[in-house]
């Protein structure tokens, strides 16, 4: 009876959530219209430029295009992140596998744990292979649960289908810790004088950190258990998958049988490509150190082994193009937030905003980043986004306090998938596969992410 009693009041908290959240929060895009904006009126408040100057920084930044858009290539790199991680979860050797999986979990527990557990997993690789990977498996799990009659709560799988979102800022495709590996990639954010302070930041003291591998093995082991526990003790009480729509085949020897076709279908060009792409990788690696690891050798290594996952460019091509669907709010909304980048670093707001945030002092530098990183994502959904305008902040007051910036980076990496938790945003493509509600899985995303926080901060506070 306990367990039923937590599980409703949870569903009623979720419900309240979903309600509040459907009513206040905008739009991602009108969202960061509205942060400009605020912008705007802080940097003129500020009292260091008028409107023209404030404008003229919004287009143009501290000269040199640092401006509305100085993130085209970032951009592009999140947009692929998001595309081969996609391509690649819907490959036909990942579909096997998240198959074989499927068929592991023979309790509604098991069901859960696989879920979640992979998902997890997939996430720390591509934040993109996690997030579709984890709803693809969620929802084979509960048809094959419904073929063979157990009562699984299907609600809650979506919900540990959607986990990778939790981790997947202290993994492979993190955002933040691949922008500073390199000086290049640091410019592009902070002033000349701050990024030569900083230099670089490699791997190792971030990602690869103890603290952070140790954060994301607690969470793997926490957050299955966690959900197992929010599994109805009642099996009436417990949601059946919705009808699963019948798959079409999509078999490329339905295609014509033209030169043209028969070249698009081609393993073996599609093999000479992905054995040219395998080297160039391994030349890059040894060149720049695995420590250097840039969004552009991660999407490389991505895309080429989607091509050979594939086995045709005709078949990755067609898989690219679907995934290609969810990078809308990434194109639209990236020359915003670097506008706001431009308004910051060329009022002069940046340093003053940075100086406020150092007044907090070395000791709650890092906690105070955390939480205000996890606020700023619910309104910039983007991890590379929030890099862009709140990267430079941290950063320098890094430098006032004298705080290890590895340590302010994985704060905003922490913070930024934390939240992830509430946010809807990524959690589209998800509730798309699947066919669930945001209001369905929201109760215990929130769970999560009230208990998540402890492994995140102690993280912040028992290394670097």
């Amino acid at each position: 009876m306990g367990a039923e009693i937590k599980t409703s009041m949870l569903e009623r908290v979720a419900g309240v959530l979903t309600r509040v959240m459907h009513r206040m929060m905008p739009d991602p895009f009108v969202i960061a219209v509205l942060l400009t904006l605020v912008t705007f009126a802080a940097a003129l408040a500020h009292g260091e430029g008028n409107a023209s100057a404030v404008l003229t920084a919004w287009m143009d930044g501290t000269g040199g295009g640092k401006g509305f858009w100085n993130l085209l290539a970032f951009g592009m790199q999140m947009c692929l992140i998001l595309v081969t991680g996609h391509a690649l979860a819907s490959s036909p050797p990942l579909r096997r596998a998240l198959d074989w999986l499927a068929a592991k979990a023979r309790t509604p527990q098991s069901a859960i744990v696989v879920v979640a557990g992979s998902a997890m997993t997939l996430g720390l690789i591509n934040w993109g292979l996690g997030l579709i990977g984890g709803a693809l498996l969620a929802r084979e799990v509960g048809r094959r649960a419904q073929d063979r009659g157990i009562a699984v709560h299907y609600p809650l799988l979506a919900a540990a289908g959607y986990t990778g979102m939790l981790v997947w800022h202290g993994g492979l495709s993190a955002s933040a810790p691949l922008k500073v590996t390199l000086a290049s990639d640091l410019a592009q954010i902070l002033p000349a004088s701050a990024a030569a302070q900083i230099g670089t930041i490699p791997l190792e003291q971030t990602i690869g950190a103890w603290p952070n591998l140790a954060a994301n093995a607690v969470l793997l082991l926490v957050v299955p258990w966690l959900l197992v526990r929010m599994l109805p003790a009642d099996p009436a009480a417990r949601t059946p998958p919705p009808p699963m729509p019948v798959s079409t085949s999509d078999d490329e020897a339905d295609l014509d049988a033209t030169p043209a076709a028969r070249l698009g279908r081609s393993r073996v060009l599609a093999g000479i490509v992905c054995a040219a792409g395998a080297v160039a990788w391994v030349l890059a690696v040894r060149r720049q150190g695995l420590s250097q690891l840039d969004p552009n050798l991660i999407n490389f290594l991505f895309l080429f082994l989607g091509v050979a996952f594939h086995g045709s460019l005709l078949a990755y091509g067609r898989a690219v193009g679907e995934a290609a669907r969810g990078c809308g709010g990434i194109i639209l909304q990236f020359p915003f937030y670097a506008g706001i980048m431009g308004v910051l670093a060329g009022t002069g707001l940046l340093a003053t905003t940075a100086g406020a945030m150092a007044q907090a002092g070395a000791t709650w530098l890092p906690a105070l980043s955390f939480y205000s990183a996890g606020l700023v994502n619910l309104f910039v959904p983007s991890g590379g986004g929030q890099w862009a305008v709140q990267g430079p902040v941290l950063m320098e007051a890094a430098l006032r306090t004298g705080v290890d910036p590895a340590r302010m980076v994985m704060a905003l990496a922490y913070g930024d998938q934390w939240t992830n938790m509430l946010q809807p945003f990524w959690a589209l493509p998800l509730l798309g596969i699947t066919g669930v509600k945001a209001r369905d899985i929201v109760g215990y995303t929130t769970v999560l992410l009230i208990v998540a926080q402890v492994p995140f901060v102690a993280a912040l506070y028992l290394g670097w």
